[in-house]
Parts: structure tokens; C-alpha cells; sequence
């Protein structure tokens, strides 16, 4: 997903800094916008699953200072090596898609330039 967003906003980009002639940027907004769900709700997903992911680590931590088990520490540590690239991963969604509202802004004042 992550090489998908970011391919699509440097297409968009690219599209902005060189439109072709004749452009319907009415058309065009309505194909970005529709592209914009797809990925919010790729971003939504993600996010209820790492706040589900982040609360269960907390519990584990907890678990694991109440009652000091090996078993406990693994899966905290396991919990916490899995959390970081999730994050990551949403961190990248959460600014693409605001990076594609900025997109869509500069798509509308080209349109009421026109």
C-alpha cells in the first residue's frame, strides 16, 4: 500500500506541474476524490487495528510488571518490535492522504482560475 499511495501522489504531482491542454479539472477532482476514500479508508483501518495493537502492548506491559514471566517479556518485546513498523506504515498513510487534500485544494483553485 505504501509504494501504491506514494505512487499515485507523485503521478498527481507530475500532472499538476505539467496539465495537459484542455484539462477538465471538475473531472479531474472527482477521480482524485474517489481515490482520496479509498485511501482514508485504507488510513481508518489501519488505524483502529494499531490502537487495538497498541492497547493490547500496554496490557502485556502491565501483565508483565505485575507478574515477571519470561513468557510476558517475550511477547512485549515481540508486541513492541511489530508496533514500531506499524506506526511507521500509518504515519505514511496519515500524511498522504493530507498530502492529497492539498492536491485536490490546488486542483479547485486552478478550476476557479479557468
Amino acid at each position: 500500500m505504501r509504494k501504491k499511495i506514494k505512487q499515485y501522489v507523485k503521478q498527481v504531482d507530475e500532472w499538476l506541474e505539467n496539465p495537459p491542454d484542455g484539462v477538465d479539472y471538475e473531472e479531474e477532482q472527482k477521480k482524485h476524490l474517489i481515490q482520496i476514500q479509498f485511501f482514508m479508508h485504507e488510513r481508518l483501518v489501519h488505524e483502529i487495528i494499531m490502537v487495538l495493537f497498541a492497547l493490547v502492548t500496554v496490557m502485556v506491559f502491565i501483565a508483565t510488571v505485575l507478574w515477571p514471566q519470561w513468557v510476558f517479556g517475550a511477547l512485549l518485546l515481540a508486541l513492541l518490535i511489530l508496533l514500531i513498523p506499524y506506526i511507521m506504515h500509518y504515519y505514511v498513510l496519515e500524511n498522504s492522504v493530507q498530502y492529497m487534500y492539498e492536491q485536490y485544494d490546488e486542483m479547485e483553485h486552478r478550476k476557479s482560475q479557468k
